[in-house]
């Protein structure tokens, strides 16, 4: 497995800067949640060259800003230019063999779903959103890039919540560059077993988020992580575990501490 960090974790005021410490710090890869409006040819140069200049490997590209998580918004505006983003992003991606990711939408809700979890979405919403996946994974056929699906918790999306409902549409899509992005922090509000989920899922997980039960740190919650380990050896998952969590105090204490104790987990 790839040990990885993204980039809203790390300090630094550029990527090379940050891509040094996780290389000083015992990480393999970067995350790159990269602001839209500081996106420019400068700094997709620096991305090009950033594994030759510091060893540390690019995996994950996302453009963010207040437009992400709209692709299926009824605000027309919204919609293309979340779109228009999303696109962008798997352009990046296919040039350089990355994976990114889309959900059906992203915010907080409102009102809370409380009371009526794993809500479906209706045959217009299903047919609509899938469409849109399959238009990103023909953007990136014949590259080594990924569009992943990623199952987020009720109270950041009201549709596709579970690694079931997400898989099912990767099946039925059953494209080459798709496939799941499985994030531990959110599997720990929606999934009942987060390793029987890993192993349902299978080869479809082609990138891993992981964070505790409380965004903290792996470790510093109430998640398993033998098992959790125990399940990405078992489906011999090989791709990128990357950190998307809280640094929980000084990265340069807290990062260092949890990469040695993630490559314990991994060589267990």
């Amino acid at each position: 497995m790839i040990l990885c960090c993204s980039t809203p974790m790390i300090p630094g005021d550029s990527l090379t800067a940050q891509a040094e410490l996780l290389r000083d710090w015992g990480y393999d890869a970067i995350a790159v949640f990269q602001p839209r409006e500081e996106w420019n040819r400068e700094v997709h140069a620096e991305l090009v060259a950033l594994e030759s200049r510091t060893g540390v490997r690019p995996v994950e590209f996302v453009l963010t800003g207040d437009i992400y998580g709209h692709a299926m918004s009824e605000d027309a505006d919204l919609r293309a230019q979340c779109r228009d983003m999303y696109r962008e992003a798997a352009d990046v991606c296919a040039e350089l063999g990355l994976v990114t990711e889309i959900e059906f939408e992203y915010g907080s809700q409102d009102p809370m779903p409380l009371f009526e979890p794993y809500q479906q979405l209706t045959p217009t919403q299903d047919e609509e959103f899938t469409a849109f996946y399959r238009e990103l994974l023909d953007r990136v056929a014949g590259t080594d890039a990924a569009i992943l699906l990623e199952p987020l918790n009720r109270y950041e999306s009201r549709y596709l919540n579970s690694v079931a409902d997400n898989l099912a549409i990767v099946r039925r899509v059953a494209h080459p560059n798709a496939g799941l992005l499985p994030d531990t922090f959110h599997m720990s509000i929606e999934e009942s077993s987060i390793p029987d989920a890993l192993r349902a899922a299978a080869d479809q997980v082609r990138h891993v988020h992981l964070g505790d039960n409380n965004r903290l740190l792996p470790g510093h919650g109430a998640l398993d992580w033998d098992g959790i380990f125990a399940a990405l050896r078992d489906i011999d998952y090989r791709g990128a575990i990357n950190l998307e969590c809280s640094t929980n105090g000084d990265p340069a204490t807290t990062l260092p501490q949890t990469a040695a104790r993630l490559r314990e987990l991994i060589g267990a």
